[in-house]
């Protein structure tokens, strides 16, 4: 990761996210005066969350990083640290690997999720540190805020925003902010 990108003025202390009345595939996300909708996993929330189940874990959690392609979009105005993705990174998700969780670097020899998306959904991650800093195999991987598909599709276990909203929520996090999702 490189250094910080200095922003003037205070972090943002708390995050809640909430499932959309009707739908829990959607949520609501409320940062400070900032209402804005989300996506949540295609199972909706739990917390008992476990590989592959779809569901975004529920409970109270840290932006440890911010990553961001380079090719596509400036460097994210954060106070996180921040690094570009590359072609050659990766996310492990088997729980049978020691790198279970974790960043890779690819080729990779077990299962992984490839950051290097052709979709936008990856321009622009936030890390959570959700089942870190010792993952507890087959609890969860690769949990991230990041883009949403245009129609707000459910993610794997993720929250997704809009760009914008993204950004927005970017500039005004810090080491301290946490996400309490419900």
């Amino acid at each position: 990761m490189t250094a910080r990108n200095p922003i003037a003025g205070r972090s943002l202390r708390r995050i809640v996210v909430v499932p959309a009345a009707g739908d829990r595939r959607r949520g609501l996300i409320i940062a400070s005066g900032l209402h804005a909708r989300c996506a949540l996993g295609r199972s909706g929330t739990s917390r008992r969350k476990r590989e592959g189940d779809g569901a975004t874990p529920a409970g109270r959690f840290s932006i440890l990083a911010v990553l961001y392609r380079a090719d596509r979009l400036p460097r994210p105005l954060t106070r996180l640290p921040t690094a570009s993705i590359r072609p050659d990174l990766g996310w492990c998700d088997d729980p049978a690997h020691r790198r279970y969780n974790r960043l890779v670097r690819l080729p990779f020899e077990a299962s992984h999720e490839r950051l290097w998306r052709q979709d936008h959904l990856y321009d622009l991650v936030a890390i959570l540190d959700y089942n870190l800093p010792i993952p507890q195999p087959g609890a969860g991987s690769a949990i991230f805020l990041h883009v949403a598909a245009p129609d707000f599709a459910p993610t794997a276990g993720c929250i997704a925003l809009a760009p914008n909203v993204m950004r927005r929520l970017l500039a005004v996090v810090g080491p301290r902010t946490a996400i309490e999702v419900r």
